[in-house]
């Protein structure tokens, strides 16, 4: 029997990902990273699958879509979603992890797959007409050399916009005194330390805030921000409420000396396993340094806070996914190349991972001679394909998993959550009919 290979470029969260199911299913894989030998704006270890913004995976319950798109993918053995479980620390109701166990276990478990060559190099030139599998999972940082040579495979059709991450503090240097633990509505345990502000705290806050100098920014060709990680500079100046109603909304978490809710809380989520570290939830930002060291030390039981990370703001590149890809994420002018992970226009951690879980799944399925299965927008895996492969090109934005992009169901149902759970029985269904579906339906030549 002829060995089956292909190769994967990048090993990001949907790299990884790709790989693992492709070696999974007897196909050996040549994984390239360049890292550590060229490193990005982001990066800071060589390590796969390193998470450079936040260390949430967002919510973990099945009626979230979040949830549920874990869910889905720890049915079908997600080496991502292992690893996060296994690295799990407190968040509530969210999937949080210590970034560097999270990223240690992926690494460990890519270099000791039998199937799998992990290859620390470079790749400059991707060969427009190959007649080799070849998966594009190279990230929204993707190096200028890459970059180039995929804007000819898909005739110069970039996007941008702009990505930021949020500053990290010590536990040790968080005035506990001002500060009180809980989860908003009481979900999970207290897992969140909250800074509560007064309306005089608040808008002293708010000022300097939309008020404070900005990191100059360079190599970015124009102003586009995605709204689902947007500085929170920029959207505080939008309008005065607009952060307390966004990331320093209070509802649901009232302040135990008081017993009411604030006018605004800041909340910090734990980012190591030891509890050592905190991050600052929702504050993505590129201001300077010493300008988030100025402001955010504002915010009360932080006025001593020792910064271990500040935000910083980086390009990232997607292609116009809708014009070049298919619902499988392969290439319409070449049926041999995949794309996976933000590059395609989905955007999150485990959004992109679980579009290396498709890549990956029906590649190994194609080589076998089989034909690609079609997850359908009835799960959360299939409606990401469906939407950046299917959505109007003009002005096409990343998304989010969301229920919004699911088929809607036969039957109206209004109560929210119920409706969510009957998404969720649906999405799972289908799911366990593609784990267990053994056919293999020829391809048809």
């Amino acid at each position: 029997m002829k060995r089956m290979t292909a190769t994967v470029i990048g090993a990001g969260l949907a790299g990884c990902e790709a790989a693992w199911q492709l070696a999974n299913q007897g196909v050996c894989v040549k994984l390239y990273e360049m890292r550590p030998f060229k490193m990005t704006p982001a990066h800071e270890t060589e390590k796969l699958s390193e998470l450079v913004c936040s260390n949430s995976l967002k919510a973990d319950r099945i009626d979230s879509a979040a949830g549920l798109l874990k869910e889905e993918m720890r049915r079908l053995n997600s080496l991502i979603i292992e690893s996060a479980d296994n690295n799990r620390v407190p968040a509530g109701g969210a999937l949080a992890v210590d970034r560097v166990g999270f990223s240690d276990y992926i690494t460990k478990k890519i270099e000791d797959h039998a199937n799998i060559e992990l290859i620390r190099r470079e790749i400059t030139e991707i060969p427009m007409h190959t007649t080799e599998p070849i998966v594009i999972a190279t990230g929204p940082l993707s190096s200028p050399a890459v970059s180039d040579s995929i804007a000819k495979l898909v005739q110069n059709d970039h996007l941008y916009f702009y990505d930021a991450a949020a500053p990290i503090v010590t536990k040790e240097s968080i005035n506990m005194d001002k500060v009180y633990r809980a989860s908003r509505y009481d979900r999970g345990d207290d897992d969140y330390i909250n800074c509560p502000m007064t309306k005089e705290e608040y808008l002293a806050f708010y000022k300097e805030l939309i008020h404070a100098e900005e990191a100059r920014v360079n190599d970015f060709e124009d102003n586009r921000i995605f709204e689902g990680c947007m500085p929170i500079e920029v959207m505080a100046r939008r309008g005065e409420d607009t952060i307390r109603f966004g990331p320093l909304k209070p509802v649901g978490l009232p302040d135990p000396k008081t017993g009411k809710e604030p006018y605004a809380v800041v909340q910090l989520r734990q980012d190591d396993s030891r509890g050592t570290l905190f991050n600052l939830v929702g504050f993505q930002t590129h201001l300077k340094f010493g300008e988030q060291k100025r402001v955010f030390s504002m915010i009360p039981g932080l006025e001593h806070a020792e910064f271990v990370r500040y935000g910083v703001m980086h390009r990232n590149t997607y292609i116009n996914s809708p014009k070049v890809l298919d619902h499988f994420y392969r290439l319409r002018a070449n049926s041999n190349i995949f794309f996976a992970g933000q590059i395609t226009g989905v955007e999150g951690y485990v959004e992109s991972a679980s579009s290396g879980l498709l890549v990956g799944f029906n590649l190994a399925r194609i080589m076998k001679g089989c034909e690609p299965i079609d997850f359908t927008d009835n799960t959360v895996i299939g409606a990401l394909a469906w939407y950046v492969s299917h959505s109007p090109t003009k002005d096409f934005q990343p998304m989010n998993a969301n229920f919004g992009i699911l088929a809607p169901l036969k039957r109206i149902i209004r109560n929210k959550k119920e409706r969510n759970t009957e998404l969720a029985r649906r999405s799972i269904e289908k799911v366990e009919a593609i784990r267990h579906g053994d056919t293999c339906q020829k391809i048809q030549n």
